[in-house]
């Protein structure tokens, strides 16, 4: 578990959040289909925005209510700090570009940010049922259980992960995300280049994978995996080894035991 300061409202906010989306859900599970949706570049976006605008209707509302005072964040593909206080930060299609192309990996996510540290979280699986929380100095479990980040400590056998955080980053972050991987995949294992991060991030949480970085500050893709890997036990932080917060310009996700070695092979790029 974390050492972050315990965010006592959880206990009492989980049920209803957990609720809210996977009801959510059910709607973006009723939008998917075995097969890629839209052929040209106007047509899958168009696909995007309506996944969106479906399963956002059954979200903000019912989340800012439940949370008195909490604010939206509209922009999920934004980054950099939030004002102070409480927002949401939802992706209401997080792998939005996967459930178009009839692909798996895509969750709904809802995450409670108060002064840019991500406080309670919830990632629902609608496909499988999954459920991924976590509260802040509550630890982070799937389905009620448990989770642990890895226990490995050697980094030329960890399996880690990367990908790109949206579509049009400029030139030089896609020269170090590719920098980045021959680096990994001379020091490490296996590396999974693959997008959403959430979807690599709860694996960090559950110790299936070992690490996980990005170059990019898209808040609404990190702050759900960020809260479950450090409540699970994991290192969060930024490039530079400094502590992770929605301010930051990149990101780190590990097991303690491979946390140095992975900032090692990395910070050079970043």
């Amino acid at each position: 578990m974390s050492t972050a300061m315990p965010f006592d409202a959880g206990t009492t906010l989980l049920p209803d959040v957990t609720a809210t989306v996977k009801t959510a859900g059910t709607t973006l599970r009723a939008r998917h289909t075995p097969y890629a949706r839209g052929v040209s570049l106007d047509e899958v976006v168009a696909e995007i925005h309506a996944n969106d605008d479906a399963v956002l209707r059954m979200l903000r509302e019912p989340l800012l209510r439940v949370r008195p005072g909490s604010q939206w964040a509209e922009d999920e593909l934004a980054g950099g700090a939030l004002p102070p206080g409480e927002w949401w930060v939802v992706d209401p299609a997080e792998g939005n570009i996967n459930h178009v192309h009839g692909m798996e990996d895509w969750a709904v996510t809802a995450t409670l940010v108060r002064d840019n540290q991500p406080v309670l979280t919830v990632v629902h699986l609608p496909l499988t049922g999954d459920t991924y929380t976590a509260v802040a100095g509550g630890g982070a479990h799937l389905n009620a259980l448990p989770l642990k980040v890895s226990t490995r400590t050697d980094l030329g056998a960890a399996l880690t992960g990367t990908g790109q955080a949206r579509p049009g980053e400029d030139e030089r972050t896609f020269r170090r995300i590719g920098d980045s991987v021959t680096a990994m995949l001379i020091n490490g294992l296996v590396v999974r280049v693959s997008v959403p991060a959430t979807m690599q991030l709860i694996h960090v949480a559950a110790g299936r994978m070992d690490a996980f970085w990005q170059f990019s500050d898209v808040r609404s893709g990190l702050v759900a995996g960020a809260l479950l890997v450090s409540e699970a036990g994991g290192t969060v932080t930024d490039l530079t080894g400094e502590p992770w917060s929605t301010a930051g310009r990149d990101f780190l996700a590990a097991a303690p035991g491979v946390h140095t070695a992975a900032l090692k092979v990395l910070a050079p790029i970043a």
